[in-house]
């Protein structure tokens, strides 16, 4: 004859547990900095831009020539409500993989550099990387025009 007893200690022992692996795993899959760009189908990762040879190193990864060193830093506050403007460029980012809805009212950092091998292109065109604790939110390329453009940095293809 077998018996075995269990106690509500480690019944309560083993919930912890599971839950702790289960809270490890999600924050695994959510926040390791990687994604699969379901256009592309390379792997794009919007970590390590704490620095300024990381950000450079992540357009240079997407194509893109920069001259050395930020033209602009800029820190600001993420609105908790987005206009129709701020939902029109989270739009761009999804394509990207990207989401600044999880970041409102968050303390962020714009970087912008000056982009050298824009195609087809006369004036002056510049790439945006926010960034919240090194870790890149949001990317664009934009015209230095009024009315030009402002896409993804992520190559279409």
């Amino acid at each position: 004859m077998f018996i075995c007893s269990v106690r509500a200690s480690t019944l309560r022992f083993v919930g912890v547990a599971v839950l702790c692996a289960v809270l490890l795993f999600g924050t695994l899959i959510l926040s390791d900095g990687r994604l699969v760009a379901a256009a592309s189908g390379t792997s794009v990762s919007y970590t390590g831009a704490d620095t300024d040879a990381g950000r450079i190193d992540f357009l240079e990864k997407q194509g893109w020539s920069v001259k050395a060193g930020a033209v602009e830093e800029a820190t600001f506050t993420l609105p908790e409500n987005f206009d129709r403007v701020m939902q029109g460029y989270n739009e761009i980012q999804k394509t990207q993989g990207l989401d600044l809805s999880r970041y409102r009212k968050k303390k962020v950092t714009r970087y912008t550099y000056e982009v050298t091998n824009y195609p087809d292109y006369a004036g002056t065109v510049y790439a945006n990387l926010i960034v919240y604790r090194g870790r890149i939110v949001a990317a664009d390329l934009s015209s230095a025009d009024p009315s030009g453009f402002v896409r993804g940095v992520i190559p279409a293809t």
